[in-house]
């Protein structure tokens, strides 16, 4: 699994460093110097969608968190998937640690971030369907409809594969003892309590239909909220788009980022589509590689210190006796 990490990471930033050398890097450079203290603009604009996303968590777990650590829990988590190789699998066992520390039962939070996670990944579908219909209103090359086309509904697919598998039950009791099978023994869902309790709590959760369906729009809404930072990075990088234009670069770029997400960050391979999908609408190379690097410095601003932040909680916990770990809320 390293090797092919590291692999991975490799065609990535391949792709990445071949890209900037091809479009030139003082052009790239002139683009965010343009942009200035903008970047920062950006990045904190991107708080906005992180606590509607938090939103959408908060109403699923089966008692009352504080806000504040359902937003804490869900930026560290994004830091996690952001900046470490996990493959989008790290950070909601790490989110469902931080709600455990906060007060929540260990099912509990292990449902709710799962449940959440399982509605970002659908709605993320239907978000990339919607640039998916936009794309065909600017595209030439109908190559590139079909390939989004068919990546996006395979990730749908999977998506709702997953949520069917979930309402069935006893999914996590077996993936328990695979995970177990091939780990010398480790314990791999205990972010979660009990494999058989996580279960029951999964079934719970959807057995409150007005939770869940609350949980889908917020999810939904913070990917189109997302779409203000493609839409202001632009402006400060001297090249406007209007709204729907930006709707389209999001969700594609988004829909780019998670078909990729074997590769680290998805290196190069966002990019590529951020070059490929400006030259629909007129964004010189260099503008739309600028985007792309302007998202990663949000990625950076905010996910260094939410990695930070976890060690520093990680080394609270770990000072404190087991009793203490389970019986007193993080605050």
């Amino acid at each position: 699994m390293k090797r092919y990490a590291a692999m991975a990471f490799f065609v990535g930033a391949s792709a990445f460093i071949g890209l900037i050398a091809y479009e030139g890097l003082g052009a790239l450079l002139t683009a965010l110097a343009a942009a200035g203290w903008g970047l920062l603009a950006v990045a904190g604009f991107h708080l906005i969608p992180l606590a509607v996303d938090s939103l959408g968590l908060s109403v699923l777990l089966q008692r009352p968190v504080r806000p504040e650590r359902v937003l804490r829990a869900r930026w560290v988590g994004e830091s996690v998937n952001n900046l470490l190789p996990v493959a989008q699998l790290g950070g909601p066992m790490v989110m469902a640690r931080f709600l455990v520390r906060g007060g929540c039962a260990p099912a509990d939070a292990g449902a709710a971030v799962i449940v959440s996670t399982t509605q970002q990944m659908l709605t993320q579908a239907l978000f990339a369907f919607a640039g998916i219909v936009l794309l065909a209103l600017h595209a030439n090359d109908p190559r590139l409809l079909w390939a989004l086309l068919i990546g996006s509904a395979l990730f749908g697919l999977n998506a709702f594969w997953f949520y069917r598998l979930q309402r069935r039950g006893g999914l996590f009791v077996r993936l328990a003892r695979l995970l177990n099978k091939v780990s010398s023994g480790r314990e791999w869902l205990d972010f979660g309590g009990s494999a058989e309790a996580l279960d029951q709590a999964v079934i719970a959760a959807y057995q409150k239909p007005l939770a869940a369906i609350m949980s889908f729009l917020l999810n939904l809404a913070g990917w189109i909220i997302g779409t203000g930072e493609v839409w202001l990075a632009l402006q400060f990088l001297g090249h406007p788009v209007s709204l729907v234009d930006a709707l389209m670069l999001e969700s594609l770029g988004q829909a780019i980022r998670g078909i990729a997400f074997a590769i680290p960050a998805a290196l190069g391979v966002q990019e590529g589509g951020y070059v490929l999908l400006g030259s629909l609408i007129g964004i010189p190379a260099p503008i739309a590689l600028a985007l792309s690097l302007t998202k990663r410095a949000r990625d950076l601003a905010l996910g260094i210190p939410g990695l930070i932040y976890w060690q520093i909680a990680e080394g609270r916990w770990l000072r404190r006796s087991p009793v203490t770990q389970l019986s007193v809320p993080e605050n």
